[in-house]
């Protein structure tokens, strides 16, 4: 048998000399086309087969079949290797014990409106994270900017403590027979933060603005089942009361679109004040005083220092916001936040640091909370990075498998999340539901490859991983390491948090087990988030928190045209 496979290795090089010119590029290794997925595509050249595929399950009609569709699309993003799944979330935080009635869902926005103090005070003052990039809920797209958007203003719908949807501003709706067209009803007397009216007008330019070309809205793909779509969105006012829209196809989670941020409305006369409001859409709302149509309205802000909002009169159900005021410390700085909630000057933080978590869980403390949410946090490849350069696709992936295999979740769940998540091997997180009844994933080990592999074979798998980077035209030592002719040096980016640092140290060891380089560079939160978006990194953490309990929002992101595809495919 080893005989045998001498012979054909040797004839397999020999065909790559020949069929590469000389060049040897698989001299050392397998051909990396051999070892990539068989449902691995180009992520730039071929990505439009994705996006199709993405069109073709938001149009289907049969669950069913759209189920099995969107199996399809997690394989071929599973394929590329440039996303890497270590854990599903959870979500912890800590909070004073006089503090109740704060709830969250499981897509990490959490509602401060229905708190109540039984210390007597009418203020919350909390950390909810740095401050966001966007306070304009079309623009926004991170979790923290969303949490002060669903305590600003309001959709047609919202999530209640039991994380199910319920009418907001509207108070109900019907569909027509075919499952197209929606007729809202709102409810009566809306008002904005400034006393003026709010009417199903206003949702309508809202929608339509956050649909648009000229918006450039991350979150636009969202609205790409409707007719129209997107500089002629097919939603309407009837009345001041009564809105319709009409879609390509049915939708079954209309309702949590219609409580998410982007569906929220922004006052057209405050949007357009602003003098650069064309070229800059989030310009109106980036001082205090900014018209809203939530349970608070944004009344101080010293920018990355803190934000003051208090109760809105004109919210709907105002009559039950029992705390007046929210004070929220915009800080990153897990450290000084622990130190300030210690210390008693803020009453809920929604960041722990990672050496503290260990001695809050020992001891019990009932004031740190854990919490269930729906989300993967992942790390991954810019796919058109210069490391990439002379390699073949295929190459590439092989190159970005071999990174996947050799980091140790296990390690970092147990000694750096430290809160019971679970280890990952798909991008789709541990009981989403499946759009059709059921649960797209039900076992932790069913996945794109074995996340225990590095623990229980660490040999094996650190052979496996020489295998791959020898197919990509990587050479190696005789002490098994990367040879100093092709080295792999690469640049990690993170923003600046505990838990986030120390999974960045952690991977870079992993990686140095077969001489890769890994450098760390750590940013300031909208830096960083800038910097991912716009592509200007190798490799950086990531993490989604699930917008909508579907497996769709969390496929549609990737594709070529939308604003939250870090990873660059297609382009």
């Amino acid at each position: 048998m080893k005989k045998t496979l001498a012979m054909v290795l040797t004839l397999a090089m020999m065909f790559s000399l020949f069929a590469f010119g000389g060049s040897a590029a698989f001299a050392d290794g397998e051909d990396a086309a051999a070892l990539v997925s068989p449902n691995f595509i180009d992520p730039i050249k071929d990505w439009a087969k994705y996006d199709e595929l993405i069109a073709q399950i938001k149009s289907e009609t049969d669950f069913a079949k759209r189920t099995e569709l969107m199996h399809q699309a997690e394989d071929i993003l599973m394929a590329t290797n440039c996303v890497i799944p270590i854990y599903y979330y959870n979500d912890n935080y800590m909070q004073k014990d006089y503090v109740d009635g704060l709830y969250a869902n499981l897509f990490g926005f959490k509602y401060y409106m229905y708190v109540d103090m039984a210390n007597g005070s009418t203020t919350l003052r909390l950390n909810n994270g740095p401050e966001p990039e966007f306070l304009d809920p079309a623009l926004n797209s991170s979790v923290d900017g969303a949490c002060l958007a669903v305590n600003s203003f309001s959709g047609l719908y919202t999530y209640n403590a039991q994380g199910h949807t319920e009418p907001a501003c509207a108070t109900g709706y019907t569909v027509s027979d075919d499952g197209l067209t929606y007729t809202i009803t709102l409810r009566d007397g809306l008002k904005w933060s400034d006393g003026s009216d709010l009417t199903a007008k206003d949702f309508e330019y809202s929608w339509k603005r956050v649909a648009a070309d000229a918006t450039a809205a991350d979150y636009a793909y969202m609205l790409d089942n409707f007719v129209g779509y997107p500089n002629d969105l097919a939603v309407k006012a009837v009345d001041d009361t009564t809105l319709e829209f009409t879609l390509n196809s049915p939708c079954a989670y209309m309702e949590d679109l219609m409580a998410f941020p982007a569906f929220y409305p922004v006052k057209q006369e405050a949007v357009e004040s602003y003098p650069d409001w064309q070229t800059n859409p989030g310009g109106w709302c980036q001082e205090a005083g900014f018209v809203s149509n939530g349970a608070y309205v944004c009344t101080g802000w010293d920018h990355d220092v803190s934000m003051t909002y208090e109760k809105n009169p004109y919210w709907y159900d105002a009559d039950n916001v029992k705390v007046e005021k929210l004070e929220f410390m915009l800080s990153a700085d897990d450290t000084a936040i622990y130190a300030a909630y210690n210390a008693g000057d803020v009453d809920f933080i929604d960041s722990v640091p990672t050496d503290e978590i260990g001695k809050l869980l020992a001891d019990k403390n009932p004031e740190f909370k854990i919490i269930d949410n729906l989300g993967t946090y992942y790390v991954a490849f810019n796919a058109k990075s210069k490391i990439f350069e002379g390699k073949t696709p295929e190459q590439a992936a092989c190159m970005r498998e071999a990174f996947t295999i050799l980091i140790d979740r296990d390690y970092i769940v147990d000694n750096i999340a430290q809160c019971g998540q679970v280890i990952a091997n798909s991008f789709i997180p541990l009981g989403m539901a499946d759009g059709n009844g059921g649960i797209f994933k039900e076992n932790a080990e069913d996945g794109y490859f074995d996340a225990y592999a590095i623990v229980n074979d660490y040999d094996g798998t650190v052979e496996r991983a020489r295998t791959l980077l020898k197919a990509a035209g990587y050479k190696f030592g005789e002490d098994g390491m990367l040879s100093a002719e092709t080295p792999i040096q690469i640049e990690y980016l993170t923003n600046t948090n505990t838990g986030h640092i120390a999974i960045a140290e952690s991977i870079q060891q992993d990686l140095a087990a077969v001489g890769i380089d890994l450098t760390i560079q750590q940013q300031d939160w909208n830096v960083f988030l800038q910097e991912r978006k716009q592509g200007n990194f190798d490799f950086a953490r990531e993490g989604w928190l699930a917008d909508f309990n579907d497996p769709i929002n969390m496929l549609e992101m990737w594709t070529t045209v939308s604003g939250n595809n870090d990873c660059q495919f297609g382009r």
